[in-house]
């Protein structure tokens, strides 16, 4: 079915069929959902070529994707494309992943918008005084930011989780459980998330006149393995903390394991929380000792970031907004009163 007989059988103008299908905002919402639901039941699928050419835009998301020997790509970042992909795979719209060279992605950027190859681009894994967020800002495509930076002089469109605060109350439940001696086992701390989560801890220990020391404090890539090497180093110091809050359930695995090689007990002599990402192969119920967490689900938050997206390339989102999930503090097994 083309366009003109889809138009026929609904008895509208192949210009407002045409508009409804691409989100354009002076469709009603009634004659926009009609028109959805009739292309979706008889297989229309708008011929990509002619939709660029009617509405000036291509129905693709960009991403830049950084490469080199130095780039991992981690299960959170699987994670969050899946959401991401969910949306947009059920609302015509393509996902573009263009590699880029980790040290100069702005090159990239700028070679996708000026072949105008997308509609609109994500930013993920922000820094303070993020380059490639600055750059973007200035070449007039829309965009959103996976978390947020610091250091602009302007204002942008984002999604983020309460990181400060998720970690300010897993270290509140730690302080009230009696434990002095906290560690965090954190992200890479040039990243945003991972200051920021920093920043919660330390804010709750110094309501309770105690300070988070750099023996306490872990900096590392998220994996099992980081998770284990860092647990071992504090556990084996000469003043080990009593508890622990990790920033993966992934390094969470390898703190567990250090745990037991080192013959200490969770929560008997470590109590742990870590944050849930929501993977749904790593449940923190499944622990050998239920986990304590932080929750918020990255999977959703790319679904959101896809439909944001989406709304700013058909022109239903117009400006700069700042958009902060609250995050869940699940209290499980792990965490108990502070060993004597």
């Amino acid at each position: 079915m083309n366009l003109k007989q889809l138009s026929h059988m609904l008895s509208l103008s192949q210009t407002t069929v045409s508009r409804a299908l691409n989100g354009y905002p002076e469709v009603s919402e009634e004659t926009r959902r009609r028109v959805m639901d009739a292309a979706k039941r008889h297989g229309y699928r708008p011929n990509p070529s002619a939709r660029r050419l009617a509405t000036g835009k291509s129905g693709m998301i960009g991403y830049v994707l950084p490469t080199g020997n130095a780039v991992d790509i981690d299960p959170h970042f699987v994670e969050f494309l899946s959401g991401l992909g969910d949306y947009a795979r059920s609302h015509e719209l393509d996902l573009v992943l263009s590699p880029a060279d980790a040290d100069d992605e702005e090159t990239t950027y700028r070679r996708i918008v000026a072949n105008r190859q997308v509609d609109a681009v994500y930013i993920s894994s922000p820094r303070p005084a993020d380059r490639r967020l600055a750059l973007v800002n200035t070449l007039g495509i829309p965009f959103i930011v996976h978390g947020r930076s610091e250091g602009f002089g302007f204002d942008y469109s984002y999604l983020d989780i309460d990181n400060e605060g998720a970690f300010h109350e897993a270290a509140r439940l730690l302080l009230q459980l009696g434990h002095k001696r906290l560690a965090l086992i954190n992200g890479d701390d040039r990243e945003t998330f991972a200051i920021h989560r920093e920043r919660g801890m330390r804010r709750a220990l110094a309501a309770s006149g105690l300070t988070l020391g750099e023996r306490h404090i872990c900096s590392v890539t998220m994996t099992e393995e980081n998770g284990y090497r860092a647990a071992r180093r504090l556990l084996e110091d000469s003043e080990p903390p009593t508890a622990i809050a990790c920033s993966s359930l992934i390094m969470a695995l390898g703190v567990v394991r250090a745990v037991r090689d080192l013959g200490l007990t969770i929560p008997g002599d470590l109590s742990l929380v870590a944050h849930d990402d929501v993977f749904p192969w790593l449940r923190p119920e499944n622990f050998p000792v239920p986990l304590s967490t932080t929750r918020s689900s990255i999977r959703l938050a790319g679904a959101r970031v896809a439909e944001r997206l989406a709304a700013r390339i058909s022109g239903l989102e117009e400006g700069a907004r700042g958009e902060v999930w609250p995050v869940d503090l699940v209290v499980r097994g792990s965490v108990a009163g502070a060993p004597a």
